[in-house]
């Protein structure tokens, strides 16, 4: 068997570059740190809500907690995949976090706003990521990342309407 070159990267068991996945696994963690907190935030703007619209953004609320629930596991699970593990403490979050805790939330436009926020923050952090994942070739971390952007972009839209 011929002898690899010290100038061949290390390719991991899913085919990609070991080190450049490491480190978009890193890049990877801080979104999954960042999902976690708004995530939080979500649940407590569903429970404390108040106004005339206290329906509608309570539903809305709680769809959104649901879909980020299901993206932190997404995330996780690729962050898994590409060989690395996954932030599991709540206090990880909280040290690798760019987006804060809200606290004592209830009127209607400073909740939407802090979602506005907070989801402004995790498209920062998934462009970065997806750039990352593109240059490595790792078309399911693009993938994946993709559909997050779509998504978080019309909601961006949607909510900012509600503010004006």
């Amino acid at each position: 068997m011929p002898k690899k070159s010290s100038k061949e990267p290390e390719i991991n068991f899913i085919g990609l570059d070991a080190k450049k996945s490491k480190d978009l696994a890193k890049q990877l963690n801080v979104l999954l740190a960042n999902f976690q907190v708004y995530y939080q935030n979500l649940r407590g703007l569903h429970w404390n809500i108040k106004g005339s619209s206290f329906f509608e953004l309570h539903a809305k609320f709680e769809e959104l907690y649901t879909d980020a629930n299901m993206k932190v596991d997404e995330i996780a699970e690729r962050i898994l995949t590409l060989g690395e593990v996954p932030l599991h403490t709540f206090q990880d979050y909280l040290d690798t976090s760019d987006i804060k805790p809200g606290k004592k939330i209830s009127g209607e436009k400073e909740s939407v706003s802090l979602v506005v926020k907070n989801l402004s923050t995790l498209l920062k952090i998934e462009r970065k990521a997806i750039s990352h994942a593109g240059d490595l070739g790792d078309e399911g971390t693009v993938d994946l990342l993709s559909s997050m952007i779509s998504e978080q972009e019309k909601t961006v839209w949607m909510l900012t309407s509600y503010l004006k």
